[in-house]
């Protein structure tokens, strides 16, 4: 008896850590549509796949408001199966590592156009291959980076 009444404590005592995450993973995340800032940017995907793309307006208990320019658009919330915020991409700081790895790869290859310079050589640049290449490679990878696409979707909403 007093082994099975030490089994029961340490069940309960389970039950009592772990039943609030379970509990929090469980309920849905509607409020956090509700809190969204009016104007941010959502794509909304209904239960029978079809999907909205819009700014958020509002949203109750019990709907959503997205504004389209096809105009406003009142979704109830036992349509919605998914909700997904936009965020915002990191264009400049992408840059500045494209930026630093493209100035690396000039800086190679320069040091390797500045070693070669023999009479076979057809480019000889008389050891300028380093400062002429390393800003020519940081351009061109700052520019394949900020127009690489940026921003992504994350689901802020699933119905159970």
């Amino acid at each position: 008896m007093r082994a099975m009444n030490k089994r029961s404590i340490g069940f309960a005592l389970l039950f009592v850590l772990l039943a609030p995450s379970f509990c929090l993973a469980q309920t849905p995340e509607w409020n956090l549509v509700q809190q969204l800032s009016s104007d941010q940017q959502i794509k909304v995907v209904l239960s029978d796949g079809k999907s909205h793309h819009g700014r958020f307006q509002s949203a109750t208990d019990t709907a959503l408001v997205v504004h389209s320019s096809s105009g406003d658009q009142t979704l109830s919330r036992s349509d919605i199966g998914r909700v997904l915020l936009k965020t915002h991409g990191h264009r400049g700081r992408n840059a500045i590592i494209g930026a630093g790895i493209g100035a690396g790869a000039g800086l190679g290859v320069g040091v390797a156009i500045d070693n070669d310079c023999s009479k076979t050589t057809i480019v000889c640049t008389g050891n300028k291959g380093k400062a002429i290449l390393t800003p020519v490679f940081a351009l061109l990878g700052a520019g394949i980076a900020a127009a690489l696409p940026y921003g992504a979707w994350h689901e802020i909403y699933r119905s159970r």
